[in-house]
């Protein structure tokens, strides 16, 4: 009897990223918090561009109408600006400072952590004593203090944050840079002549990608609330331009007379952060399954 030949695709096995896409997928919570993120997302977008009614416009006419009065769907404020173009922009610059401060700090804090780790020795201890020094810092202080000293705009918020968010990342990724500079794959590379540069990139880096895909899930949220704050103090994003915290100040200061403008952009940072959260607890599930 003649052995049956086998197909390639039959035998060949899943990778790592594969099995954990299949568990992420099984993750109601997750795939669900997924699902409304890309909503949210597309509805920040173009959502915009479709409303017959500018972010800025004023209606003195039309002030404070009640949600689905005159076509409004989540009413005006005070100046008879209509809610929901109001909401869409903000949540699309509140997303926008969410993603850039967060690709700020992982640009820095990936290349900090990973050059500490694997050089070791006193660049390692001199590296690691300037995060200590940053991190005896408070946060909202030191961005406070940049935006007073440098001005209010969306650039600086960007920046500012960024740079003071990378601090736990280069932790985590020093961490991680221990645990790999040992191994073999390392060890072989070092011995065909690879310099430290190209390891560090062709070689520690790719493997950082799991840890760091969760905590920028986890980090988007916290820059947003962040970005919240700051607005609410009247430090970020400067008017008529709008954002979640700016929205929500805005709706404090006038929810006796209208608290739709309270009430939507509150559950709309609400969904947008525990989106983030479930999804980056889900990430965290599926990379690595023995956390659970």
């Amino acid at each position: 009897m003649s052995d049956a030949v086998v197909p390639l695709s039959a035998v060949r096995g899943r990778s790592l990223w594969d099995d954990a896409l299949r568990r992420l997928l099984r993750n109601r919570a997750a795939t669900a918090s997924l699902a409304v993120l890309g909503f949210l997302i597309v509805a920040a977008v173009f959502g915009p561009m479709l409303s017959p009614y500018a972010y800025d416009q004023v209606d003195k006419a039309g002030v404070w109408l009640p949600p689905l009065a005159e076509g409004r769907v989540m009413g005006t404020d005070a100046l008879g600006r209509d809610l929901l173009v109001r909401l869409l922009t903000g949540l699309r610059v509140s997303l926008a400072i969410g993603l850039v401060a967060t690709l700020v700090s992982l640009v820095i804090g990936v290349a900090w952590g990973a050059v500490a780790g694997y050089v070791g020795g006193k660049v390692d201890e001199a590296m690691m004593r300037v995060v200590d020094v940053l991190y005896s810092l408070p946060f909202i202080f030191f961005v406070i203090l940049l935006t007073v000293t440098f001005g209010s705009n969306i650039v600086l918020i960007f920046v500012a944050i960024g740079a003071v968010e990378w601090l736990t990342m280069s932790r985590i990724v020093r961490g991680q840079t221990l645990t790999l500079k040992n191994k073999e794959f390392v060890e072989a590379a070092r011995a065909a002549g690879l310099g430290r540069g190209g390891i560090i990139l062709r070689h520690i880096v790719p493997n950082l990608l799991g840890p760091v895909v969760v905590y920028v899930t986890l980090t988007i949220p916290a820059v947003i609330l962040a970005e919240s704050f700051l607005s609410f103090l009247g430090l970020g994003v400067q008017p008529p331009m709008a954002s979640l915290g700016t929205l929500i100040a805005g709706g404090a200061q006038d929810m006796e007379l209208a608290p739709w403008l309270l009430i939507f952009p509150s559950l709309a940072m609400v969904a947008t952060l525990m989106c983030f959260n479930f999804l980056g607890d889900g990430l965290r599930d599926a990379i690595d399954p023995k956390d659970r």
